[in-house]
């Protein structure tokens, strides 16, 4: 980037502390929650004491929006990285209040201790001990007379220098005269650019997204309510986790319970379903390319921003027109109908865990699809069943999963609109779930050890939908097993396989994993299918009960059709077993094909 694409300046901490009260230096008010230990907010004020650098703010002028009037209006500045140190210092220097990570306002108190020129939390301990004075702000931010406070000290502590005191409290209000650099980005930088800034920068360890760019951009943007969108948008996530923060929201911020953002998601205190929950991130996500057919947060930036992408300039009408649309979208997101909806069908198809759904984009576009079919109005026989279709398609071809999803979710959008859900997806099955994959590329992807294998997950949703019991179960089905936190457990027992020699990833296949009552497992031990299936046969002739209660050999058959099982099991032992994951694995793959083709 050349040089005259940003400026680079030194600031009094006083000057920026002044900034955020006039809103020139855009924080929004819960643009993260304060994160930051305390101690961190007591160390940045000792470092300022020293004299020593606390790095640098980066800010990015907004681009100034054409007004209808043909003015300009200059736009404010975003911080790009340093919130926390910003709001730290707010917090501390002159007692403004932040919301911790739990969404509860409290206050940052950091004592100082004159004669040992030392920084502490305000602590009960402190509260008590006459040579701490409590709270810095009150020097700070001008409270107390300086002459009045050291003689006050000093009546507290009579051995106390009143020239040693007087220095140490003008040195601690010379604090707001010290330093901080800013590094300005230009805002003739495209948002593309700005965006790739953004990403690159490291907060506490943690890269920035393009999501956090876009609140940031939303929060700052007052005149159209982009505060409150942006609390809308925190709260509801956080909401959808914790039910009972809705009465954190009611005792804090009794603004924004008049909002009608707030009564659109009253709703989730009652609701404790966590098949999906989403973050700000996938909410963002969801209403920007359901609403504005696009899916990368770097154009909503632009959008936010008033971008004409045909003029390349900025105006007013475009930004404000965004902002509409984009709150019109976030309250769609949170309608409480069409969420459980959504939520119904991505179960109905079997996934009725959270713990068998892997990727969260799956789910987000998902969601887009289901809401863009609502607003077409579709019927809902049809939506269901191609939500259901599309979200076992993207798991099974790893649709949003490394790459960049952002650039899939904003061709496939665009795919959608122009050509239709249904004839999209017939041109991805026919490139996509080709005879190719189901014989060959299903059947080597289930060749893994990892349980949690989308595919596995897939198949078991499979065994939900189509009423699947238990492995040798009569009574008690997959989806129990499921929910009340059944186990998995080897067809071939794995310390019959261990004795054999295998190792962990051998023995450990997902074609040999089936769930099954534990007691049932238990009663198998270490024997060798050929043995076991030998007395449950004996089981289903003389009726007298020792794996599960099946007790007809037609039952027994039908059961291990279920679970994919080839019927040479009867005769297998452990020289069978790669024979035995061979045929499996074919089994499964059809199954997941007749499954997917049903729904």
């Amino acid at each position: 980037m050349s040089a005259e694409k940003y400026s680079v300046n030194s600031h009094m901490v006083e000057t920026l502390l002044a900034w955020i009260s006039s809103g020139e230096i855009a924080i929004p008010e819960i643009q993260r929650p304060f994160v930051w230990d305390k101690s961190k907010v007591r160390d940045l004020i000792d470092s300022l004491y020293k004299g020593f650098p606390i790095g640098y703010i980066i800010a990015w002028k907004n681009p100034d929006i054409r007004l209808k009037d043909g003015t300009k209006s200059e736009g404010k500045k975003v911080l790009i990285d340093g919130q926390q140190r910003i709001t730290a210092l707010s917090a501390s220097l002159i007692g403004n209040e932040v919301l911790d990570d739990d969404y509860k306002i409290t206050r940052i108190k950091i004592a100082f201790h004159p004669v040992e020129e030392r920084f502490e939390v305000f602590n009960t301990a402190i509260s008590k001990d006459k040579e701490w004075i409590h709270d810095i702000s009150a020097i700070i931010s001008g409270q107390t007379n300086l002459f009045t406070m050291v003689r006050e000290y000093c009546e507290k502590n009579p051995s106390a220098d009143e020239t040693l005191i007087g220095n140490a409290i003008e040195s601690l209000r010379g604090i707001i005269k010290k330093p901080i650099g800013m590094i300005e980005l230009s805002p003739d930088l495209d948002i593309e650019t700005v965006t790739e800034i953004f990403i690159r920068i490291n907060s506490k360890g943690v890269v920035l997204s393009q999501a956090d760019f876009a609140m940031s951009k939303i929060a700052s943007n007052e005149r159209n309510g982009g505060h409150v969108l942006r609390k809308a948008i925190d709260y509801f996530c956080h909401l959808a986790v914790a039910p009972e923060f809705y009465n954190i929201i009611m005792d804090n911020d009794s603004d924004f319970t008049e909002t009608d953002y707030f009564s659109k998601m009253r709703w989730l205190k009652d609701e404790n379903d966590d098949i999906y929950n989403p973050d700000y991130s996938d909410m963002l996500r969801v209403a920007f390319t359901s609403e504005f057919n696009r899916g990368k947060l770097a154009d909503l930036v632009s959008l936010l921003s008033g971008r004409n992408f045909e003029t390349r300039t900025y105006e007013e009408e475009i930004a404000n027109e965004s902002f509409e649309r984009l709150g019109k979208a976030i309250t769609r997101f949170m309608n409480e109908t069409d969420f459980k909806r959504f939520v119904m069908i991505i179960t109905s198809a079997g996934f009725i865990s959270s713990g068998l759904i892997r990727s969260q984009n799956v789910l987000n576009f998902a969601y887009v699809l289901y809401l863009k079919m609502r607003s077409q109005g579709e019927h809902s026989s049809r939506i269901e069943r191609f939500v259901r279709k599309w979200f076992v398609m993207s798991i099974l071809t790893s649709r949003y999963t490394g790459g960049s999803p952002e650039g899939r979710f904003d061709f496939d959008i665009k795919q959608i609109q122009a050509r239709g859900v249904e004839n999209y997806l017939l041109d991805i099955e026919s490139a996509e779930l080709s005879e190719a994959f189901w014989n060959a590329s299903l059947v080597q992807s289930l060749n893994t050890s990892v349980a949690s294998s989308p595919y596995f997950n897939t198949y078991l949703a499979a065994q939900v939908y189509l009423h699947d019991k238990g492995f040798l179960s009569r009574d008690i089905s997959v989806a129990d097993l499921i929910r009340y936190r059944g186990d998995v457990h080897h067809i071939f027992p794995r310390d019959l396989l261990k004795r054999k020699g295998l190792k962990r990833g051998q023995y450990n296949q997902i074609a040999n994993y089936v769930y099954m009552q534990s007691d049932i497992n238990i009663h198998i031990g270490n024997q060798a299918p050929k043995d076991y299936f030998g007395q449950i046969i004996h089981q289903c002739e003389t009726g007298t009960m020792k794996y599960g209660n099946i007790s007809d050999t037609a039952d027994l058959y039908q059961n291990i059709e279920a679970h994919c099982i080839p019927k040479d099991i009867f005769d297998m032992t452990t020289d069978d077993y790669q024979k035995f994951l061979e045929m499996r694995r074919k089994l499964i793959a059809n199954k997941l094909r007749l499954y997917y083709e049903s729904l």
